[in-house]
């Protein structure tokens, strides 16, 4: 089977550097289009063996993409195209139908019940995105919270799949010499309280709470930022204003797989860290969380469907933390109290194995490819 991933951008944020993860252990030969920005994934991709075609696109209404993306399907024959982000599932929908390939997924990564991707949810979006979703066989929803959030949007149940997202708990296993030379070469302190906070710095994720959490707490705790964004300026003058900025680091964005490139990747980071923490109020599954379990890290989050969804002693570490930064700065306060604890994954990272997810997705393309029809291109625009 050839398959085709369209995606919106390759730059290192989740949903990127979860695809790449995902297509070292699908056995299926894959191609990669990126609508723009390439990125860092892009190169990792690359050196893993992967073609990545990057389409220029200029911006959400650059029409003339369109054509282009439509010949490279052509010129590919592929079995089957797989798309990721709404920019790219609208699109790549669109385009794979007027090449011929019928059989077309989707998944949706990010889908919250106010935002999208970090953006505000509008009747126009809605719109568009359902008339699309009808030109692929099924649209895959990382976790049954976001299942339920594409029902109520108006997606038929019996085209909705749930596929979760994956870890390597191979790459995130703690190793107490990676802490060491982590820490060293961050220059934080042996014996620093390192409190973690891993994702897009987005106003959305709220990392603002942590900065002002910390504020709170003695002066050995530190705030430990690995991502990028725009909220980081905004962050960077909160930590400022709190008195807190020799107290907060931000590593800006990290790698999930080692590339040889400066710096540490995100396992190494996570090694380093005592606790992670996630004040984002709105989460499609909450990979960040489970990767500081898999990690061995006690976790604090506010929004996590993927542990949500599980039995509650699946994740005896990780604690749902409501409120603000005085909440946190009380919760931070008292997991540090409890100890360390063994930094071993629990039963809720394990259930997340990228093996796992793999394999689900291969019975997902085996009904999409043998599925006999699906609607027209003609029938969808109409709707």
């Amino acid at each position: 089977m050839r398959t085709l991933h369209i995606i919106t951008g390759l730059g290192v944020g989740g949903a990127e550097q979860q695809l790449r993860l995902l297509l070292r252990h699908l056995p299926v030969e894959s191609e990669v289009v990126a609508l723009t920005n390439p990125g860092a994934v892009a190169a990792g991709l690359t050196a893993d063996g992967v073609r990545v075609h990057h389409l220029g696109m200029a911006g959400n209404r650059d029409l003339a993409a369109l054509p282009r993306l439509v010949r490279i399907i052509r010129d590919g024959g592929y079995d089957l195209v797989h798309t990721h982000l709404y920019r790219a599932c609208v699109y790549g929908r669109i385009a794979a139908r007027l090449a011929g390939v019928k059989a077309v997924v989707a998944t949706e990564h990010s889908l919250g019940d106010s935002q999208m991707e970090g953006r505000g949810l509008t009747p126009g979006i809605r719109a568009l995105y359902l008339a699309s979703e009808r030109l692929g066989r099924c649209t895959v929803a990382v976790s049954p919270t976001v299942a339920d959030r594409l029902g109520r949007w108006g997606v038929p149940a019996p085209r909705i799949e749930i596929v979760p997202n994956g870890i390597d708990l191979a790459r995130f296993r703690f190793d107490p010499a990676e802490r060491l030379r982590t820490r060293e070469h961050l220059g934080l302190p042996p014996d620093a309280y390192v409190v973690g906070g891993v994702g897009r710095l987005t106003a959305a994720k709220r990392f603002g709470v942590l900065v002002h959490a910390l504020a709170q707490l003695p002066s050995d705790y530190r705030l430990l930022l690995v991502g990028g964004g725009p909220e980081e300026p905004a962050l960077r003058r909160t930590a400022r204003r709190a008195g807190v900025a020799d107290r907060v680091l931000f590593t800006g964005e990290r790698p999930y797989l080692r590339d040889g490139g400066p710096g540490p990747d995100l396992p190494s980071l996570t090694s380093a860290m005592d606790l992670l923490a996630s004040p984002s109020p709105e989460e499609a599954f909450g990979l960040a969380v489970l990767e500081g379990l898999a990690a061995g890290l006690p976790v604090l989050y506010t929004s996590c469907p993927a542990i949500e969804d599980l039995p509650p002693d699946s994740a005896a570490r990780a604690r749902q933390v409501r409120g603000g930064p005085t909440e946190f700065a009380r919760a931070l306060a008292a997991s540090r109290a409890e100890g360390p604890g063994p930094r071993t994954a629990p039963e809720a990272a394990h259930h997340y194995s990228i093996a796992r997810s793999a394999a689900q997705l291969m019975d997902v393309y085996a009904a999409a490819v043998s599925s006999p029809s699906s609607p027209s291109l003609q029938g969808a625009s109409s709707a």
